[in-house]
């Protein structure tokens, strides 16, 4: 017995509904936020939890973030500050959940880490 493509689905990004509820709510942003929560979108579904559910927390949260500095007519750039990364990584953070990333990020730290602990060979 396969996997279908809409086990796959729910899987990536949780209920298809709730996606499609977020991707109209980002569809009626601004060009400008409409943009960067776009490119912050796709940094965090590289980079983020691979579990759907804890996906979309955080994307409705985002929205949420997006949608209310659009109607106090705060800019992108005073939401996400002049590091992009620095902005999404933090966001991540607030959940507590680990991505595959920050799991590799730690393992080259443990490495290093261990590497400096054994000393430099005579």
């Amino acid at each position: 017995m396969g996997i279908s493509i809409s086990d796959i689905t729910t899987k990536l990004i949780g209920d298809k509904k709730r996606w499609k509820q977020y991707k109209a709510r980002t569809a009626a942003l601004p060009t400008s936020h409409r943009t960067a929560i776009d490119g912050i979108e796709r940094y965090l579904m590289y980079t983020g939890p691979n579990d759907g559910e804890q996906l979309m927390r955080m994307l409705d949260d985002l929205a949420d973030l997006f949608e209310q500095s659009a109607a106090d007519g705060t800019s992108v750039r005073a939401v996400v500050g002049d590091d992009p990364i620095a902005f999404a990584e933090e966001f991540k953070a607030n959940y507590g959940i680990g991505s595959w990333l920050s799991k590799e990020q730690q393992r080259l730290v443990d490495a290093i880490e261990k590497a400096d602990a054994d000393g430099e060979p005579s």
